[in-house]
């Protein structure tokens, strides 16, 4: 399903005082998006974290986010390797990887359609000189060019609680644009809430698929917020 238009350029990862940062070819090291991300995250998205971790008791939260990040790593192995060859791997004989593998069809089966090219997956972004990630997909979603990425969620999500994944859209539409020339100006988010399942890890009701796309006027107020946000950043570790 790939079709190359971009030759895209490896980033190594790199821990510098635990935080994740990017070799970028020039020989910057640079923080990540979601490093940037956390480093300025508002005080009350950090006391509500705080609050759910005391309420839940810090050692079930600790269980609750390690198995969501094992299933969404899961999910996105399942839809890269989809993307690659234009084939959904069978079921595995793993019952942990079984929602996994569920949320990837859902996903295939509501959101892919609307995938008119792939010009590469987990795809390495940095605007030269001030930061660097990687994005799930570019290409092109219902005929505009796209950052487009996959999340996982343990519940459906409202507008309101994802202003990160759009924050991570328009940083990786903004380094595309900065490196490559191109014009960029849409992101999708293409995400699967995970199924029920019954003691034996069988799925007793199906992954809800949402889609967030964001664009226009919209795009461009989270521009101006990424760039607040990245600012904020660099005074404080200036």
């Amino acid at each position: 399903m790939i079709t190359p238009k971009y030759e895209y350029v490896s980033i190594n990862r790199k821990n510098i005082d635990g935080k994740r940062h990017y070799c970028t070819p020039d020989g910057a090291a640079l923080p990540s998006v979601t490093t940037i991300l956390d480093r300025t995250k508002p005080m009350e998205e950090r006391v509500a974290l705080d609050n759910w971790k005391k309420r839940v008791g810090r050692e079930k939260a600790q269980t609750i986010t390690t198995e969501a990040a094992n299933r969404g790593t899961r999910m996105h192995t399942y839809l890269e390797k989809y993307i690659e060859t234009g084939q959904h791997s069978e079921r595995p004989s793993n019952p942990f990887a079984w929602p996994s593998h569920a949320m990837a069809q859902t996903i295939i089966d509501q959101g892919m359609p609307a995938v008119d090219e792939a010009w590469g997956v987990e795809v390495p972004m940095y605007f030269p000189n001030l930061y660097a990630g990687t994005t799930d997909c570019v290409g092109v979603h219902n005929g505009s060019a796209a950052i487009m990425d996959f999340k996982q969620s343990n519940k459906p999500k409202k507008e309101e609680w994802i202003a990160n994944y759009k924050l991570q859209l328009v940083a990786y539409a903004l380094a595309h644009n900065e490196v490559y020339g191109t014009d960029i100006h849409k992101g999708v988010i293409l995400m699967c809430v995970k199924p029920g399942l019954d003691d034996q890890h069988n799925i007793v009701s199906p992954p809800q698929y949402q889609e967030f796309i964001l664009e226009g006027e919209e795009f461009d107020k989270w521009e101006q917020e990424w760039w607040k946000r990245l600012e904020s950043y660099y005074l404080a570790v200036s």
